[in-house]
This record gives structure tokens, sequence and C-alpha cells, in this order.
């Protein structure tokens, strides 16, 4: 029997929702259970693809090509369970589907309405493609009192109505400021938001308190008393000094074992967490620091590189070091000599992104590494770039540029207009809309035979996952080759590069995909952790 648990939010945005879902799901877990985790979104697009990152933060992909909330992200490397199209949904999304419907003539004839038509095509997203889960974690996006999260919030109570009370259950996350001129936790803000979720016919029965210090237990009770709330399930969520020791700080403040008892469920043994203490051990106590350059072009929001920051945390953890971010605007390099910010990296990175911005302070970047022999792995649009560094400053090739940025007579990166996927072909052009028409999931690559990428992977066959539109023209292969470059990674076809390095240096590799998207603490992606290695002997650790 699959059991169901809504998260909901209250007080302000950013409370730590999806870590909390991420959390809770890795603790079922520890205890023996099966779970899968979604998200349902407020906001009226269709996915977050179109979305500038500075504003929305990064887009997840999955292997079967969604793009996604970041916070699946969280959920992946917490429970290690590939999330998949069916686990995020927006308003965008339901609207269209609900819309096509009526197009169609499915309601036959009926006025089409939030309630039912919405709710319900809400309520079968909830269930669709549920198989033999022990739960279902289910964070709704937005806080509680938002115009855009009603139809969600009113689907969820008819879906906790539908399964009964005994297979839902619902927790909703707050925020217990502290006013210094009070020496105090305030509690009213918890109490005026579980009002508002009251007063759309949802009484949570377990409160997750935010709060940057310990909760008093008469705090406890008096939020107990006025939200209708066992006190035993008013949960203390104290900050805590990395994202990978909230499921350790939850297990202590007995989350999983409310959970539990909340569905009659036994409480023993007790979960192995075992791992997680691993890994905040080697995060805390590390026995070294590298220093890793990050030159990129959304650095005002961080969040826009969630999955790679943490990738390169994981990077840290295989080979026990602290790894300091110095995240630098590309645009710097326009006006200054990019020696000044890079002098004392021990890695260079350059990440995916999108339009000519920046670009040229990204490819200085890429040149310094080049030059320099500091260990470089660029991802996607800085695979795009080192291949056009190259192809300028060593094959001579002077007007060498990427019809991304404008036409060009080299085109050596080029929008993307057929590639296998498949059985099946997919064709694009550039009229098209810009939503969902990506090269987007998990594709295959193939390895060359000792290349320094088939001995990271220890394979030479691969699947890593895609998001892009343009691709580095193989017509341009040999002039390459003959200065340095290697195409070590091919499509299975052959047609479509998707790694290169350079056979005299360090460490230099360029990806055509998003390997950060892949990485999980307990199992770090291969590519970071060979990244971090080298960028020890950079800084003569090793």
């Amino acid at each position: 029997m699959t059991r169901y648990i809504f998260i909901t939010g209250g007080v302000v945005s950013s409370l730590g929702k999806g870590l909390a879902a991420a959390a809770l799901g890795a603790l079922l877990q520890a205890r023996g259970y099966k779970v899968r985790l979604r998200k349902l979104d407020p906001y009226l697009n269709i996915d977050p693809g179109t979305m500038s990152p500075t504003q929305h933060g990064e887009v997840f992909v999955t292997d079967d090509g969604a793009e996604t909330d970041l916070d699946l992200g969280h959920y992946e490397r917490f429970t290690g369970v590939a999330a998949r199209q069916g686990d995020n949904v927006t308003t965008g999304r339901i609207y269209s589907t609900v819309l096509a419907k009526e197009r169609h003539g499915d309601y036959l004839g009926a006025t089409v309405q939030v309630i039912p038509h919405v709710t319900d095509a809400i309520k079968e997203f909830i269930r669709s493609g549920v198989t033999d889960e022990d739960f279902i974690l289910c964070e709704i996006g937005g806080t509680v009192g938002d115009i855009e999260s009603l139809p969600f919030l009113e689907a969820i109570r008819q879906f906790g109505n539908d399964v009964g009370a005994e297979n839902a259950l619902f927790v909703h996350v707050t925020l217990l400021p502290y006013i210094p001129a009070a020496g105090e936790l305030k509690t009213k803000p918890t109490q005026h938001s579980v009002k508002e979720l009251l007063s759309v016919g949802i009484q949570p029965q377990l409160l997750l308190c935010r709060a940057d210090r310990p909760i008093p237990e008469s705090e406890r009770r008096k939020i107990a008393l006025f939200c209708n709330v066992r006190e035993g399930r008013v949960v203390s969520a104290l900050d805590v000094d990395t994202i990978y020791q909230v499921p350790i700080s939850y297990h202590e403040q007995g989350f999983d074992k409310e959970v539990l008892d909340y569905f009659g469920l036994p409480n023993s043994p007790e979960p192995d967490l075992d791992l997680w203490r691993t890994i905040v051990s080697r995060i805390k106590q590390p026995e070294g620091e590298v220093v890793i350059g990050v030159i990129g072009k959304y650095t005002a929001l961080l969040e826009s590189y969630k999955s790679l920051n943490e990738a390169l945390i994981h990077g840290g953890i295989a080979n026990n070091v602290r790894v300091r971010l110095e995240w630098i605007d590309s645009e710097i390099f326009d006006t200054e000599d990019p020696v000044i910010h890079l002098e004392g990296v021990h890695g260079i990175l350059v990440p995916g992104g999108f339009g000519e911005r920046g670009a040229e302070g990204k490819m200085k970047a890429v040149r310094f590494a080049r030059e320099r022999g500091v260990p470089y792995l660029g991802i996607c649009f800085g695979m795009q770039l080192a291949v056009i560094d190259c192809a300028r400053n060593l094959a001579g090739i002077a007007e060498a540029s990427s019809t991304e940025f404008g036409p060009t007579s080299e085109p050596i990166v080029g929008l993307m207009t057929e590639w296998q996927r498949g059985n099946s072909v997919e064709h694009r052009s550039a009229s098209e809309d810009f939503g969902g028409t990506m090269r987007l999931g998990a594709y295959e690559a193939v390895l060359a035979d000792g290349s320094l990428v088939s001995e990271i992977y220890g394979a030479n066959r691969i699947s890593e996952r895609h998001r892009h539109r343009y691709e580095v023209n193989i017509d341009y292969r040999d002039a390459l080759e003959a200065v340095g470059m290697t195409f070590s990674g091919l499509s299975p076809d052959g047609r479509l590069p998707e790694i290169i390095e350079f056979r005299d240096h360090p460490w230099f590799v360029g990806v055509q995909f998003h390997p950060e998207l892949k990485s999980k603490p307990f199992d770090p992606h291969p590519l970071f952790s060979s990244f971090i290695a080298a960028a020890m002997k950079q800084s003569r650790l090793v």
C-alpha cells in the first residue's frame, strides 16, 4: 500500500521544503522503505526550460528528457532514485492538459472549471506512475497564501479525502524567527501560516519549524496548542553546517519517527546513517583544500549552478579535501587580465550557458588553463568555447565561432538540426520554439581506447544527460586533432562530438553533457573526482 506525504511551506519562501522532502526520503529509505519524490510548481510556465537561471535557478534534467525544478536534483542526490518526467508538474502543464482535453471534446460539453477539472488533473498527476512505492513524497511549491498555489492545495485536500487520513500526511514547513530585541523565537508567524492552511481545509499533522537555535519546550507546547498539533509532532529543523547533515539532524529531532508513528508503522530498527556521518565528517574535517575557479555568467544567483556546486563538493568528498570555489563573472575578463583572478586557483571550470554575453571572457579563462597547464573542465558551453579557442589560437582559424553568436564563415559550433534518439531521428530548425526543443536527457557516448576519459570512467561506453541546442562541428575534427586536441568521445553513430581532451596537458577535458546532474555525495561522479584529484596535484597536496 502506498502512503502519501504532502509537504507545504509557509511564512516565507526558500525555507527548504525540497531539502526536507529529500532528507525524509533518505531517512525512510534507510529504514527499508521504497520512496519516490515529486514536485508541484505553481508557475504558469510549461516547465522551467525557458526561464532565466538568474530568476529561477538551475534547470535540472532527467534521463527521459524533462526540464524540471532544481529540487528534483536534491531528491536524486539524497535518495539515488532517478527522477522522471512525471515527477514534476507546473500549473502551465496542468492547464495545457485540461485545455487540450476541452478542445478535443473530452469533457462532453461540460463547463470546464478549476474544480473539478483542474484539481482532477493535479490528482491524476499525483497518482500517475505509482507502482510498488511505500511512500510518495509530494512537495507543493510556493508559499501558503499565494494565489497561484490554491488549485494545488485544493487538489491535495481532496486527495487526502480520497485515500483516507490513514494514507495521507500533511507536513507544513514554517519559520520561527528570532527577534534579538525580545530575546526570543516568535511563534506567531507559524500560527498565522497554519491558520492560512486551515482556511483551505487542510489541517497539518506535523510541523517542521525552521529556526537558528533550539526551540524551548514552552514554545513547542504553545505551537502545538494554537495549531492543533500533537506536541511531539512540532519538530525542530535547526540550521546545520552542510545540507548533508540534514538527514542526521532530522532523525535526531524525531522527524522520521513521528512520520512512521502517524502511519502506525514500526520505528525499529534504527536507520543506519553511518554513510551520512562519513560524508559530513569528510566535509567538516578534510585533509586539505583546493581552490577551483568557476567562470560563469549567472554568478549573481549561485542557485543557477546548484548541481555543479554540489558535484564539486562530492569530488572533494571522494578525495577527502575541501573544495573552495571562486565564483568569477566571465565579463570581468573583458577589461581585466585573467592572470589577476586565476593565478592562485588549482583548477578552472567553465560551466554551461547560453548566448554570446561573457563568451570572450570564458575563452580567456580556457586559454589560461590550456597554456598554464591548469586542470580544466569545460561543461557544455565550456567545451564548445574550448574548441573555438583551439581553432582560433592553435589551428589558425581566425574567424572560428559559433552560429549561436550570429552568422560566421567558420562555424566551429552550429545549431543541431538532426540527431539519433533510440530508433528514431529528432529534427530541429532555427525557427522553432525555444521551450523543450533542445537535445534533452540521457544519450550514450563511445569513448576512445586509451583516452583519459576512458580511464576515468573505467568503461568505453557511457550514458550522460544533455541539455543543448548547439554542437561542435565534426567537420573540423582533423584540423583540431592536428594541433593536439583529441575527440575522445563521440555519439554511437560517430556524428556528434561528446568529449574533447588535450594530449599534452595534465588534465584538460571538455564534455558536451552535464555530468553534475548525476553526481551524488555517496556516489561522486568520476569526472569530478578525477578533476579534484588533478587539482590536488596542481596544489601539491599529493
